[in-house]
């Protein structure tokens, strides 16, 4: 193939990549502006992988459950039939406890040196671990929702050992999934102690346009022993429910489907806030944060739908230490009219705290101290297939800190469990458990402005470089403004930690003039902005997921001598990688094989870049 005729194969490869490029992007573009661009600003800062700390089991459930106590070396990992006892710091094996399928559901086996006790499952355990289930226990006492048959039916909400077993009124719920239930502790008044339940049921507006699920919270008192013959005997005497609410209501867009929740409690258990994870009809999830103060209220002082006459006293829901007691008038409302009239809404009202059109199915949240002593919310969310996302409460505002791709982003998540003291989250697949640490201080470690503008609140600066040893490290989580580094440049901190991983990557390459060329710089912030300089020229990136590019369609005098990629982010500017450009035709041969082989590979590389807006 002549030269002249190569030049014009290129660029007619740049105007495909260039046109198809656009074309793809255009109407996605449109219907993304349409849709109030809810997506748009949620991109991890980094994109991380982590495939070395497992622990296997090599058994492949098709469902597992995780159980672990804060601090505790112990994980135990239960799957069909089978209970695992892990050691977390030796990720062996402890112990197998060995279950018999023949015998009834919740007996144990006699295959461990353990102590064991027969006990009767139904009511307590679902039949099949495709069933819904839920359990609590507060205070000595278990609370329950698992379906009294084979079939799945009955299923409900109840108390069923501690103190004497109440249930459910049939018409309260209907088909429920039950998500999660937790006791809200109040040490200065434990008659008023509730219980709550988070839940979706089936929608009772049956309207084309509407979901045909709904979410819900309901409440108990914990003290609660259920009525008096006549009316609601063993059955609750305080539940009352309210539709959770988390959408765009000016949009009218709302996400119905209650999928997970993490409860994190505070010493005043009014301060306590309700982390949700939802999705929606149309594919999409949402966190939207609860002030538990302002759910009681709704319960407090909201009308009862349905009911419009004057409302008794005791007020339906109150706790009295005599359930049995309560006027039947009361009584009768709880039974016909549960439901609150009013809407409970979360703390930031006009939007969700978080939106994504990845399916994210488990949420947990910690609490860490920064070296400023000031206390931060970190959310993790993981997919179903599991990418794990670390994302900063910061205000009202989502920072996403960094995607962290775990068992190679294949295997479907069962479980998470969260462990705060030792800055751990466990992660459940078939056969194995993910072990993620929470202080990957590393992944920042080339400087102190990289360790400050990744405003993770676990990590610092100090004289060991980024580390998790936060107290008088270097730390500015509020808006991860560099300047700081500076300011404390005379201080202890003076030494640079690994230099040699901060000094930009200087290449020397042989580039004959007339042939096509493109050179090519990692991106490693997702949140920074990167450009080529050349000849005192500023030159944009032709960017893909992973690589800043510059093409150079055919070689001309001109174009040699020094490039540098830079990225700039908030404050910071610094180089990625340079080059320098010469002419040395003695490489020729060499460099006629690295031209067709580098345009095979933009090609792809636009292409992919092309179908990945598309996507978007």
């Amino acid at each position: 193939m002549r030269l002249g005729e190569f030049r014009t194969m290129i660029l007619k490869r740049q105007y495909f990549s260039v046109h198809i490029k656009r074309n793809l992007a255009y109407p996605w573009f449109i219907y993304g502006a349409c849709f109030h661009c809810v997506f748009c600003f949620y991109n991890p800062r980094l994109t991380l992988k982590q495939d070395d700390a497992q622990l296997v089991y090599n058994r492949n459930y098709s469902h597992t459950v995780l159980f672990h106590q804060e601090g505790s070396n112990s994980l135990f990992v239960g799957g069909i039939n089978n209970v695992l006892h892990f050691d977390v710091d030796s990720r062996q094996i402890v112990e197998n406890f060995t279950l018999n399928p023949n015998l009834r559901c919740g007996e144990f086996p006699r295959e461990s040196n353990r102590s064991t006790e027969d006990i009767e499952g139904i009511g307590f355990s679902p039949y099949t671990c495709s069933q819904n289930s839920l359990s609590l226990v507060a205070d000595g006492a278990l609370y329950v929702a698992a379906p009294l048959y084979s079939d799945g039916t009955l299923l409900q909400f109840r108390r069923k050992a501690g103190r004497t077993n109440v249930w459910m009124y049939d018409q309260w719920v209907s088909e429920p999934t039950f998500i999660s239930s937790f006791l809200a502790k109040n040490k200065n008044d434990p008659l008023n102690e509730k219980i709550y339940v988070l839940f979706r049921e089936k929608n009772s507006d049956t309207s084309p346009e509407a979901d045909p699920w709904i979410s819900r919270v309901a409440r108990v008192c914990k003290v609660d022993e259920g009525g008096p013959k006549q009316l609601l005997q063993n059955i609750w005497t305080s539940f009352l429910k309210a539709r959770l609410v988390c959408g765009i209501p000016r949009e009218s867009l709302y996400f119905n489907r209650l999928q997970d929740v993490f409860i994190q409690h505070a010493d005043d258990w009014r301060d306590s806030r309700v982390y949700a994870l939802f999705s929606s009809s149309w594919n999409s999830t949402a966190v939207c944060i609860y002030s538990l103060a302002e759910l009681d209220f709704v319960f407090e002082n909201s009308t009862f739908k349905g009911y419009s006459e004057a409302i008794p006293t005791p007020r339906p829901g109150a706790c009295v230490k005599q359930s049995n007691s309560i006027p039947i008038s009361t009584l009768q409302i709880i039974k016909d009219h549960p439901e609150m009239k009013e809407w409970i809404h979360p703390i930031q009202k006009d939007t969700p705290f978080f939106t994504s059109n990845k399916n994210f199915t488990k949420i947990a949240v910690d609490r860490v101290q920064a070296s400023d002593e000031s206390i931060y919310s970190v959310l993790l969310l993981a997919t179903d297939n599991g990418v794990i996302l670390k994302i900063l409460e910061d205000g009202s505002k989502a920072f996403i800190i960094s995607e962290t791709h775990l068992c190679n982003g294949s295997a479907p998540v069962h479980s998470m469990k969260l462990d705060s003291e030792k800055r751990k989250l466990f992660v459940g697949y078939p056969g194995q458990i993910s072990v993620l640490d929470l202080q990957r201080c590393q992944d920042y470690n080339a400087s102190c402005e990289e360790c400050v503008l990744s405003r993770d609140p676990y990590c610092a600066w100090t004289e060991q470089g980024c580390t998790s040893q936060t107290k008088g490290g270097i730390q500015n989580i509020a808006d991860g403004l560099t300047k700081i580094c500076k300011k404390k440049s005379g201080g202890r901190f003076t030494r640079d930690v690994q230099q040699a991983s901060t000094a930009p990557l200087r290449i020397q390459l042989s580039v004959p003039t007339g042939i096509p060329f493109y050179l090519s710089c990692p991106v490693n912030s997702n949140h920074a902005t990167y450009k080529w300089e050349h000849d005192q020229k500023s030159i944009p990136c032709e960017q893909t997921q992973s690589e800043c590019l510059l093409l150079i369609p055919a070689m001309t005098a001109d174009l040699h001598g020094n490039y540098k990629c830079t990225s700039h982010e908030l404050d910071y500017t610094k180089t990625v990688r340079e080059y320098n450009l010469s002419n040395n035709q003695a490489r020729s041969a060499y460099n006629d094989v690295f031209k067709l082989r580098s345009q095979d590979w933009l090609m792809a590389a636009f292409v992919t870049s092309a179908f990945y807006l598309r996507s978007l």
